[in-house]
């Protein structure tokens, strides 16, 4: 699907980038960038992940310039590459949530996930009255987390209109920076042969000099995974996290990285 590309912007000292999506107008979302923070390299600057070894204090004080401008303190998801949605209507009984993708109805209450190469989502129903936030790696998406948010959406409102929902594709790796191996292709075709999927051939493309070795488009695998679910209102995808050394953070550029992070929430 084509748009015009998401849009930077400096608030409060922070530079976000702003999803271009036709989402209802009481939907509010944004993508930090690096820029903002306080955090010494290699997680330099608004880093905001706590798993990475950088100094407690610089993330704590990073989330807060980004809590700034949201509702309310955001629901914080220790992601493990899994397929788990929580649903961040009830009552949390978990000290460190791990979970991989959170859905809610609620006004004001925001959900986000993080990424330094992986792939962030964005997904809201057409009148806004649910929203989903899902962080897809080549592991949890090759495992359904996409179609779990998907459906788990769904079940919450009892409407089957998957068709009218829309997902924004935040920054992740480009589809010429993401180097994979045969068993990742394999996954991939393994699950589509076994659910009578679209082949995901053309998101792999073989490097000449790498036998075994491929270039994988996980934007194009996110198409695909929310088209099997019927949800064809896809944006973003515009970016490259490996490329970007100036806005995003890379684990497979740098190694040791930071976490920028995508946040949705519903007024």
């Amino acid at each position: 699907m084509s748009e015009q590309r998401s849009e930077f912007q400096n608030i409060n000292g922070l530079r976000l980038l702003l999803p271009n999506w036709p989402a209802s107008p009481q939907i509010r979302a944004f993508c930090t960038t690096r820029a903002g923070g306080v955090s010494k390299a290699p997680f330099d600057g608004l880093n905001l992940g706590r798993y990475v070894n950088d100094e407690t204090a610089a993330v704590s004080e990073n989330r807060a310039r980004v809590v700034a401008l949201l509702p309310s303190e955001p629901v914080w998801l220790k992601q493990v590459h899994g397929t788990r949605v929580w649903d961040a209507d009830m009552a949390q009984t978990e000290a460190i949530i791990e979970a991989d993708a959170a859905l809610t109805t609620k006004s004001n209450t925001v959900l986000t996930v993080m990424a330094a190469d992986c792939l962030p989502v964005l997904i809201s129903s057409p009148d806004g009255r649910v929203i989903g936030a899902a962080h897809a790696g080549w592991r949890g998406l090759v495992e359904g987390v996409l179609e779990n948010t998907v459906d788990a959406m769904q079940a919450k409102t009892g409407l089957s209109d998957a068709d009218q929902y829309l997902a924004w594709l935040g920054p992740a790796i480009g589809p010429a920076a993401f180097e994979v191996g045969e068993e990742v292709r394999a996954a991939f075709h393994e699950h589509a042969q076994k659910h009578a999927l679209a082949s995901p051939a053309e998101a792999f493309i073989a490097i000449d000099s790498k036998p075994g070795k491929y270039w994988a488009n996980l934007y194009q695998l996110a198409r695909q995974r929310l088209l099997s679910r019927g949800l064809a209102r896809v944006y973003g995808g515009e970016f490259c996290t490996a490329r970007d050394q100036t806005d995003f953070f890379s684990h497979r550029r740098d190694g040791l990285s930071g976490r920028f992070a995508a946040f949705i929430w519903r007024r």
